[in-house]
C-alpha cells in the first residue's frame, strides 16, 4: 500500500492487531506497525499517542455515548433501565467492530498491563455513568451501585458476545445479561 492511500487510522489499527497477534504486544514496535501499514512513524503518532492507544482509542467515544444516553433518557425512567439502555447503545456502536473487538480482547488477555488498563477504563466509565445518574437526581450510593451494575452487565455481555459461535448481536447479549441478573436477584430476594 502506498502512503497516499486513505484510511491511515484503520490501516494502522489492522497492522497493529496483526503484529500483536503474531509477535505479542511487548515485542511489537511502533516502527513495525507503521511499516506494516505502509506509513511512517510520524503518521502513527498523528493518530495514537503510543501503541497501547490502538487498543484503547475508542474509550472517549464510548464514554460520551454512555453519558449522553443517560442524560437524554426520559425524566421518569427507572435509573437501572436507563443504564441498561445506555450500555445497549454502546453495544450497538461496537457491534460493527466485532472482529476488532475479538482480536483486541486476545491481545489484552495476554498482557497483565493491558488487563489492568482495561479494568481502569471500565472503572472510569462507571464513575462517569454514576455522575450522569447523580445529575438526574439519583442518590450517590444508588448511582454508584447502578453504574457498577451496568459495567458488570456490559462485561458479562461482552464476553458472551465475543465467544458466541452464532455471532448474535451485542445488544442482545446486553439484554440477556440483564435478564439473567434480574432472575438471579429475584431468586436471592425470595430466600
Amino acid at each position: 500500500m502506498g502512503r497516499w492511500e486513505p484510511d491511515s487510522r484503520g490501516r494502522l489499527e489492522r497492522a497493529a492487531l496483526d503484529l500483536f497477534g503474531e509477535r505479542g504486544f511487548e515485542n511489537t514496535t511502533v516502527a513495525e506497525i507503521a511499516a506494516r501499514a505502509g506509513l511512517t512513524e510520524r503518521t502513527f503518532f498523528r493518530y495514537f499517542a503510543d501503541k497501547r492507544e490502538v487498543l484503547f482509542d475508542g474509550a472517549g467515544a464510548l464514554r460520551e455515548l454512555l453519558v449522553s444516553t443517560v442524560a437524554g433518557a426520559p425524566e421518569n425512567a427507572d435509573p437501572l433501565d436507563v443504564v441498561v439502555t445506555a450500555f445497549g447503545a454502546a453495544a450497538a456502536m461496537l457491534q460493527e467492530r466485532r472482529a476488532f473487538a475479538v482480536q483486541r480482547q486476545v491481545v489484552i488477555a495476554a498482557n497483565a498491563e493491558l488487563r489492568e488498563r482495561e479494568v481502569i477504563k471500565l472503572a472510569l466509565l462507571a464513575v462517569e455513568v454514576a455522575e450522569a445518574l447523580r445529575r438526574r437526581g439519583v442518590s450517590a450510593t444508588a448511582a454508584t451501585l447502578i453504574a457498577d451494575t451496568g459495567i458488570a452487565i456490559f462485561s458479562a455481555a461482552f464476553t458472551a458476545w465475543i465467544d458466541d459461535p452464532e455471532h448474535r448481536e451485542f445488544p442482545l447479549h446486553i439484554r440477556e445479561s440483564f435478564d439473567e441478573l434480574s432472575a438471579v436477584t429475584a431468586i436471592a430476594m425470595h430466600r
